[in-house]
């Protein structure tokens, strides 16, 4: 009986683990169009995914298909992995869900069905520490520091677990900032824009802060980020003093440099008064930027209470962050 082309397709893809439209019309001696007609039918079908963008696209067998047969991954399991797990690849491909899953797993040459049960296992670990989609972060700044200037302190997600690395939050913060892609900012945006909205609601928040960044930028990731926000409150006036050499708080490593730094070289240029204001940081690791902010705003008599929020915060102790 002869095979089927179709058939001939997936053969070849199983065997290679992925292929292009033009290795498949030259391997079964058919034109590209034929090819590109067998493929759509496939992709229909889910038989085959399409990975890359054009010109380069290949085509690999459904991650459905050989994680039923392959792995045994249950849908609950899969699920968690897809609503959670997300990886940037060397070359600046973004892999998510499931599919990122398998491509780090092989990366690091692990069996993907206890992994898949341990990531699982892992995140349930991390879940504990949130109420309400927030991390409370008061008990470590307090551990830090001996006078803490912030009322409350918040965290939307760890900026990495164990093993397993950054969030999915973490990594698009780092990417946003890094890369100073607008798109990208805009889906952080959206994701953390229902969460800060609740707080301002719930605790009654008058007026907004943005620690200025220290890094000089094209597109600086909270500029950008006040703009996109749209808050409908005030926004205090927090600027960065320019110095002779601009140091960033990621290049520091001990913890009293940190504070320096951040009582040195940020201003509080606002003359008005509230009771309540929200202070936002990208990403918090000792805190000292966001405690020593906080210190000058309530020096300036700009707020009574200061709620801190970190878009992302470090799991233990005095980590420093220092990629974002």
């Amino acid at each position: 009986m002869e095979i089927k082309t179709s058939q001939k397709i997936l053969e070849y893809i199983e065997e290679k683990g992925q292929a292009g439209a033009n290795e498949l019309a030259d391997y079964l001696d058919i034109t590209t169009r034929a090819v590109r007609k067998q493929l759509s039918g496939l992709l229909e079908g889910n038989k085959i995914d399409k990975i890359g963008k054009a010109p380069k696209v290949f085509y690999v067998l459904s991650i459905k298909k050989t994680v039923e047969i392959k792995h045994g991954i249950s849908t609950a399991l899969q699920k968690i992995i897809d609503e959670n797990f997300l990886v940037i690849t060397p070359t600046g491909e973004r892999e998510e869900g499931l599919r990122g899953f398998i491509y780090w797993c092989t990366k690091q040459k692990l069996p993907l069905g206890k992994t898949a049960k341990e990531y699982a296992e892992t995140l349930k670990k991390y879940s504990r520490y949130k109420k309400d989609s927030l991390i409370d972060g008061m008990h470590k700044i307090k551990t830090t520091f001996s006078k803490v200037y912030v009322d409350k302190l918040f965290y939307l997600d760890f900026y990495s677990i164990e093993r397993f690395g950054k969030t999915k939050l973490g990594q698009v913060l780092l990417y946003a900032k890094q890369s100073q892609d607008k798109k990208l900012i805009k889906e952080l945006v959206n994701e953390i824009a229902p969460q800060i909205k609740t707080l301002i609601k719930k605790y009654k928040i008058e007026a907004v802060g943005f620690i200025p960044p220290t890094v000089k930028r094209e597109v600086q990731l909270m500029r950008e980020m006040e703009r996109q926000l749209k808050l409908p409150i005030p926004s205090i006036s927090l600027v960065k003093i320019k110095t002779e050499i601009a140091v960033p708080q990621k290049t520091l490593n001990k913890l009293q440099d940190r504070v320096e730094n951040a009582r040195k070289t940020i201003l509080v240029d606002d003359n008005h008064s509230y009771k309540r204001v929200l202070l936002i940081d990208d990403a918090l690791g000792s805190g000292a930027t966001l405690n020593e902010t906080a210190e000058k705003i309530k020096d300036r008599k700009v707020a009574k209470e200061i709620i801190g929020l970190a878009i992302t915060g470090s799991f233990s102790g005095f980590e420093i962050i220092s990629e974002v």
